[in-house]
């Protein structure tokens, strides 16, 4: 019997990119990225005139078909396997990351009467534009006592699909009226895959206010919201929704030509990013987390039982993987604030350097910082520079340095940085541990986890815990390929559980970073002043980033 491949997209902030692996092991026979045309949409539309506000992050989902297009007929060149041995595809998307389309499956955005209007294109997870009825949205049903509002740690984000969706009802209800449904992105792909509209459980369940025992909210709570809203889920979502691991459907001829795979090819439900990471590594227990560490961190947990923990992303009944609640929590900024420091801090110099030695400007500003002590700079920063996603929820939280004086280099700030994020991320376990949800190990992956031995062993110094490494240099896509095996079945040369499948498929690499002693008591007594000004300035003692943001946007309003 020939082997068997399966392929994986996962599709990212910036790039889509592709994998094709061996069914037997999860061996990667090849992979293949495509960088989005459009990037992300923050000032402008593609027509150069249509001005976007504050807050606004926006992509355009040709670009998401154009992923399709190169990446899968390449890396089936690369390999030179034959596409009859290529069993099944799974596609993954960074959520909520979502559009609003006509009744084809068409995006309003494709349509001339609708190409100049921003709300026709896709709000991309970090559309922070819609915080205001974030705000409203939380005010309302922590009044009325829906019962949702628990099993999202107290806080529902303007990262989500319901905030998202009322943003468009306010300020453009002729989009909201216009379009037939609006679908994650996740799940759009999906459809235009197997011309058969699916809605997966993991972007319903985290990000759409569902669950698996009680649905979404009741028509009350989004009337309450606004009247347009009533009907939204009938409406604008429509369909049942199908768990993940589920078969959505399988390859049509239209995308067979585009893709170069066979048609009839089983195509997995969509998932997001970050939850379908979790079976990549091998990880199909409780207690386990796993950081996808990239331009954002978004942090994934098993549990048994579910326990109400403030300030989560969300508790999912089967969202990551079925028997088990699904934890999510995570950072919407990493390695997005390394890049903004690199573009518009570190003098002209440094870059020489870098050139001169062979390195591009990080590996360099890596090296100078890690030639310092942790604590030897004197300064602590708060990693708020895209908001704050957990334990806050609090998207107009700003970024902060202190302690910089006439001596401060750019590598102690580069390092100060990274130190933020690991304390982020140390205050995420302990917030789940302090609330009944424990962690026994720490996994990461991403492809910061992959290279940068310098930033993780802060991490296990800062956090005092091992932390191992995923194997695979794409862990979203290896997952989606994965998700893809299972749909296609035992029966097709597959497997019939992401149990089974992790069992053979995942995997994590052997060296992995273990806890300094000596820098474990220095940055425990530097977490304690990042607890303290995380706590002043997030909880409400000093509200001076709202009030500057607040500023900010009036003077660029006006």
């Amino acid at each position: 019997m020939n082997k068997k491949y399966t392929i994986g997209i996962d599709y990212g902030s910036l790039s889509g990119r592709a994998v094709l692996v061996d069914v037997e092991n999860g061996a990667e026979l090849a992979s293949s990225v495509y960088e989005y045309p459009h990037e992300v949409m923050y000032e402008y539309l593609p027509d150069g005139e249509t001005k976007l506000g504050v807050d606004w992050a926006l992509q355009h989902p040709q670009d998401y078909l154009d992923v399709l297009a190169h990446t899968v007929s390449d890396v089936i060149k690369q390999s030179g396997v034959s596409k009859d041995d290529i069993i099944g595809i799974g596609i993954d998307f960074t959520a909520c990351t979502v559009l609003p389309v006509k009744a084809d499956g068409t995006p309003l955005c494709f349509l001339d009467e609708y190409k100049s209007n921003p709300h026709a294109y896709v709000k991309l997870w970090k559309h922070h534009a819609a915080q205001k009825y974030a705000n409203k949205l939380n005010e309302i049903a922590e009044s009325s006592g829906e019962s949702f509002l628990k099993r999202y740690g107290g806080k529902i984000s303007s990262e989500w699909m319901i905030p998202k969706v009322w943003q468009i009802v306010e300020e453009a209800p002729d989009i909201y009226d216009a379009m037939d449904k609006f679908i994650e992105a996740a799940d759009w792909i999906v459809w235009q895959l197997t011309g058969v509209e699916t809605r997966n459980s993991c972007t319903a369940g985290y990000k759409a206010l569902w669950s698996k025992s009680e649905g979404f909210p009741s028509k009350e709570f989004f009337k309450s919201l606004n009247p347009k809203l009533e009907n939204f889920v009938e409406e604008k979502i429509g369909c049942d929704i199908t768990p993940i691991g589920s078969k959505a459907g399988e390859i049509t001829p239209e995308m067979a030509k585009i893709t170069g795979l066979n048609v009839g090819t089983a195509v997995a439900v969509g998932n997001v990013d970050a939850h379908v990471a979790l079976p990549a590594v091998g990880v199909t227990e409780p207690g386990k987390m796993l950081m996808i560490i990239g331009t954002s961190t978004c942090d994934i947990l098993l549990g048994d039982k579910e326990k109400s923990v403030p300030g989560i992303c969300g508790v999912v009944e089967d969202g990551v993987i079925p028997g088990f609640m699904g934890y999510e929590a995570g950072q919407s900024c990493v390695g997005d604030h390394f890049d903004w420091f690199v573009k518009t801090s570190v003098p002209e110099s440094y870059y020489r350097e870098a050139k001169a030695l062979g390195m591009n400007i990080h590996q360099l500003l890596r090296t100078k910082a890690g030639d310092k002590k942790p604590g030897e700079s004197g300064l602590v920063a708060l990693d708020w520079w895209n908001g704050n996603r957990s334990v806050l929820v609090d998207v107009d939280l700003t970024g902060m340095i202190v302690g910089m004086n006439l001596l401060t280099r750019p590598e102690d700030i580069y390092r100060a940085l990274i130190e933020a994020t690991a304390y982020g991320t140390r205050m995420i376990v302990d917030n789940f541990r302090e609330n009944g949800v424990p962690i026994t190990e720490l996994y990461a992956a991403g492809g910061i986890a992959q290279k940068d031995a310098f930033m993780m062993q802060i991490y296990a110094d800062v956090t005092n815990m091992n932390i191992k490494i995923a194997d695979s240099k794409q862990a979203g896509a290896l997952g989606s390929a994965m998700f893809g095996a299972v749909a296609a079945g035992s029966a097709a040369g597959g497997y019939d559980s992401i149990a089974e499948c992790a069992g053979r498929m995942g995997r994590v690499k052997t060296r992995y970073y273990k806890p300094i002693p000596e820098n474990v008591e220095i940055y425990d007594k530097l977490y304690a002043e990042y607890k303290e000004l995380h706590d002043y300035f997030g909880r409400g003692a000093n509200d001076v980033m709202k009030r500057l943001k607040d500023l900010k946007k009036s003077v660029k309003e006006n």
